[in-house]
């Protein structure tokens, strides 16, 4: 095989929509789930931060958890527009490996500070009257940076040897975005031993994440099954399945993906699945955990009585 080390080299990227109309269809329908997250999001991070009623552990999480998708989702789509827009489907080698390096952290970081926010609402609602020593701000604090910083030097790996493989002349990366094993396969070398990591990092940054959300989410689940109230527990219910639904739709396609051997992997059915985590999840996140949340629709009363105020 002939081998291509220059880095100077664009990569190619196949896209997600054909050239036709279901494609536009489906074009325009992203773009408006990219405005609704970007809104989404930024109101969340906005609102936690000017109303001191929303300054507690739990909304500092979920103003991270905002600030992940808000860029998560800033990540992927804007480039994919403008290549279905102007038809410039390239992208420099430098540039893929950029956007694989974030893609990765705020995948990773994502998957750490869901768990965390698990953990948080199993000590609030288990052992209430020692949340805030289990879940002081200097605890919430160290959470968020090593959330940050474990899932940067985990990428920070990745996309360092993805940047320093020999690529064969076929540059096509059959995905919309930079994606390491849609990269892995223009490869002109054995990565088997890589693949082996990246199973290694999915366990870590994914499948314990999820099982540790599963069990406190079990734990919590049991604890309101014994409350006396039978409106309290319908409503803890429905908070709780519509948490791990959304939990769900993130982490399965990402270890869907991650966790099977290249052989048994169909291009298109990671892009499917890679739309889940990439696109719809930061958009329903705020909805799910925040805009539904009755103390941050009152912050927001609270905001706009406000700036209406200050004009009046």
């Amino acid at each position: 095989m002939e081998y291509n080390n220059q880095t100077s080299t664009d990569f190619f990227l196949s896209g997600l929509f054909p050239p036709s109309r279901t494609g536009l269809f489906f074009f325009i329908l992203i773009v408006l789930i990219f405005q609704m997250a970007l809104f989404g999001n930024l109101s969340m991070i906005i609102l936690i931060l000017v109303d001191t009623h929303l300054h507690t552990p739990m909304y500092f999480l979920l103003s991270q958890l905002s600030l992940m998708d808000l860029n998560f989702i800033s990540t992927i789509v804007p480039k994919m527009a403008f290549d279905y827009l102007f038809g410039n489907k390239t992208i420099s080698f430098i540039w893929c490996g950029v956007q694989s390096f974030f893609f990765l952290t705020l995948a990773g970081g994502e998957g750490l500070l869901l768990a965390s926010m698990a953990y948080d609402r199993y000590v609030a609602i288990c052992f209430p009257l020692h949340y805030p020593i289990h879940m002081s701000k200097r605890i919430c604090a160290l959470m968020i940076i090593g959330c940050w910083t474990m899932s940067s030097i985990n990428s920070c790996a990745h996309t360092a040897y993805v940047l320093n493989i020999s690529y064969c002349p076929s540059r096509t990366i059959n995905h919309f975005f930079c994606d390491v094993p849609a990269m892995l396969t223009l490869a002109c070398m054995d990565t088997w031993v890589y693949e082996y990591t990246v199973f290694v990092s999915t366990t870590l940054f994914l499948v314990f994440p999820f099982i540790g959300i599963v069990c406190s989410y079990g734990r919590v689940l049991f604890a309101i099954y014994h409350m006396r109230s039978a409106e309290g527990r319908k409503k803890a219910y429905s908070t709780c399945s519509t948490h791990l639904t959304v939990v769900t739709f993130y982490y399965a396609p990402f270890a869907y993906t991650y966790l099977r051997p290249r052989s048994f992997r169909s291009p298109t059915e990671d892009k499917v699945l890679a739309v889940f985590y990439t696109i719809l999840t930061p958009m329903l996140n705020p909805i799910i955990y925040s805009l539904r949340n009755k103390e941050v629709i009152g912050a927001l009363r609270r905001v706009i009585q406000r700036i209406c105020s200050v004009k009046m």
